[in-house]
């Protein structure tokens, strides 16, 4: 089968997050964050585990750095530790922090690997949690305080800013949920803490667009479907409602600068006490950006379910889907659909893939490689679904795989292995798997 090409230009790269590679928790002057309270709660993580090594990146990252390279890797995003620029959250910059990122952008440089900056990906500092976390309404205010320290810092060789990763999870997981960090369990809080995410995400737009500064800005969503599990009409209609709770309720604002109404209807309808949409906060929500991010892992299946307030559903699959470990169903149809509905529905124009992976447990053989042909095929089957929607119109600029590494993967602790690099977490060692050495040739190539 001859090989399909991507567009001259586009971006290959790998992902990560800062609590889930850094390890150092305690060092140099870094602060205490939610994640390393949450983790400290017995029963929150499975096997009790945490990131206070995890993979030991922070004291690792020039090798990691070399690995990367040696990989042919493109780009790579990464997100900044709040608490290493302010402990606090806010106040006194720890200048320990601001010069450990500073030498990870100038090795990344030096690497020839264009660094890709996620501002906020989950780990807010504690004691912003203290005071109320981003349910506090003066926390957008404290993130564009955090933002500009590390924008002056980095903007003279950063050309690409994320706001924030995936809101939804860090509101609706975090905070009604409750099986991710701060571990608040109300639905409410979690309604008034995604709308507090997008007045901050505003802020530091209009903050990067005032300052001139020589780059682009966007945000990354985690946008998947939510299909019927049956054709009975009330599961139709449960999709819709878990359409308008993951997707819609993240994309309209940014796109449109509104909220879907059917799902402000079915809120206040349950009792769901909701903020007050300010039309200034609106305003600054739906500020033009240049790309929209998009982390793309599954569709699900959604079955009415009467007894799952406020939203009435339950996720099912249905038999014989092949899943993953997380029993994640495999659906790379669902991704050429996100990425023609980001297009003809919403608009956007510009569209990287910021996380696209899958989780598998992993070995090692007798010869010391690792053999993980089902994320090879899953990654195949997504390349060739992403390159079908360019080929359909979708402006797709890059692809960020997720991840680089084995890594914490959150309250899934370190059994769940989403890495194109496997981890010993007890000695550190670095194996590159078959998935990795084939998306090096993909890279070569840019070509699947």
């Amino acid at each position: 089968m001859e090989k399909r090409r991507f567009p001259d230009g586009f971006s290959w790269g790998v992902a990560t997050a800062s609590y889930q590679i850094e390890g150092a928790y305690n060092e140099d002057g870094r602060g205490e964050t939610i994640w390393d309270r949450y983790c400290s709660v017995p029963g929150n993580v499975l096997n009790g585990d945490d990131g206070k090594v995890a993979c030991d990146h922070y004291h690792r990252y020039e090798e990691d750095v070399e690995l990367m390279k040696s990989m042919g890797i493109q780009a790579y995003r990464f997100s900044i530790a709040w608490s290493r620029i302010l402990p606090k959250g806010y106040g006194e910059v720890n200048q320990k922090g601001i010069d450990f990122y500073s030498r990870l952008i100038d090795k990344l440089l030096e690497a020839g690997i264009e660094p890709f900056i996620t501002l906020y990906h989950w780990d807010l500092p504690q004691a912003l949690q203290d005071i109320g976390g981003w349910a506090n309404p003066q926390m957008p205010e404290y993130f564009l305080e955090y933002a500009k320290v590390v924008m002056d810092a980095y903007h003279d060789r950063v050309k690409k800013w994320i706001t924030l990763n995936e809101p939804y999870c860090a509101a609706f997981l975090g905070h009604s949920e409750g099986r991710q960090a701060p571990g608040i369990r109300d639905f409410s809080t979690a309604v008034r803490v995604a709308y507090h995410m997008y007045t901050g995400h505003g802020l530091v737009v209009e903050h990067f667009r005032k300052s001139g500064y020589d780059g682009e800005i966007g945000i990354t969503l985690n946008l998947m479907g939510r299909l019927p599990l049956t054709d009975r009409p009330e599961d139709k209609a449960a999709a819709v409602r878990a359409d308008g709770y993951l997707n819609r309720w993240f994309a309209d604002p940014i796109i449109k600068g509104t909220y879907p109404q059917d799902m402000i209807g079915l809120y206040k309808e349950k009792g769901v006490v909701l903020p007050e949409f300010k039309e200034e906060n609106l305003r600054l929500m739906s500020q033009k950006l240049d790309f929209i991010g998009l982390n793309y892992y599954n569709d699900f299946y959604v079955k009415a379910d009467e007894k799952a307030w406020p939203l009435g559903f339950k996720i099912e699959n249905p038999k014989y889907v092949p899943v993953n470990d997380r029993n994640w169903p495999v659906t790379e149809e669902g991704f050429l659909h996100m990425l023609l509905r980001m297009k003809n529905e919403y608009g956007i124009e510009n569209i990287y893939i910021t996380e696209n992976g899958t989780s598998f447990p992993d070995v090692v053989t007798m010869e010391g490689t690792v053999e993980d042909g089902a994320r090879k095929d899953y990654l195949k089957r997504h390349l060739n679904a992403m390159w079908e929607a360019i080929k359909q119109g979708v402006n797709v600029k890059g692809y960020f795989q997720w991840s680089l590494y084995d890594n914490f993967e959150w309250s899934f602790g370190y059994t769940s292995r989403f890495g194109i690099v496997f981890v010993d977490f007890n000695t550190q060692e670095r194996i590159i798997k078959e998935s990795g050495h084939w998306y090096s040739s993909v890279i070569r190539d840019n070509a699947v």
